[in-house]
């Protein structure tokens, strides 16, 4: 997948003034890359325009101006994407409850190794992911992953952790969404 390329980052003041005409577009598209699993887990697959936008978003609220803080950003964010044939997840676990959420992120501790993407044919792939995000003994609500698909689009998302078992299948919408960020139409 493309990476974001510095000069499509706006200057900080370029970018506060545009704010509301590019926001829009992002959220359509992380809408239609948005998938909810079993109530508590959200999986959005990232592209281009979401990540650029991620760094736009750090740029404003950090008022960053030095270039070396835009370029670890840009470093950074562009790590999400992935590299070709691959599929760059930003997964959120969300429970409201400030005591079942430390409760499950302890049980799911092992839950990054057990997510998949179902493929046609039923393969499924499993994500590469950062340790760092698993400590001794919680996991972190926020993941970032990704999925080596070999350029293949996926049918389904989902996890086969013993506590936590399931699936969702994506619609022809964000399989659509996702084959073109496969393409690097995105």
């Amino acid at each position: 997948m493309r990476t974001v390329r510095r000069e499509e980052i706006l200057p900080l003041e370029v970018y506060e003034r545009s704010r509301e005409e590019i926001r829009p577009a992002v959220m359509e598209a992380k809408r239609v890359r948005r998938v909810h699993v079993g109530g508590v887990l959200t999986f959005l697959f990232e592209n281009p325009a979401t990540i650029r936008y991620q760094i736009q978003e750090m740029v404003r609220a950090e008022r960053m101006t030095r270039e070396s803080e835009i370029l670890h950003e840009l470093e950074t964010y562009n790590e999400l994407l992935g590299r070709r044939g691959e599929l760059g997840v930003t997964l959120l676990i969300e429970l409201p409850d400030p005591a079942e959420r430390d409760a499950r992120l302890r049980e799911w501790l092992g839950l990054p190794a057990h997510l998949y993407l179902a493929l046609e044919g039923g393969a499924r792939v499993r994500p590469g992911f950062d340790p760092r995000q698993v400590g001794d003994d919680r996991l972190s609500s926020v993941q970032y992953l990704r999925f080596d698909v070999q350029g293949q689009v996926p049918v389904a998302v989902g996890s086969d952790l013993p506590a936590l078992r399931v699936e969702a299948a994506l619609s022809p919408e964000q399989r659509e969404a996702l084959r073109q960020d496969l393409a690097g139409d995105a």
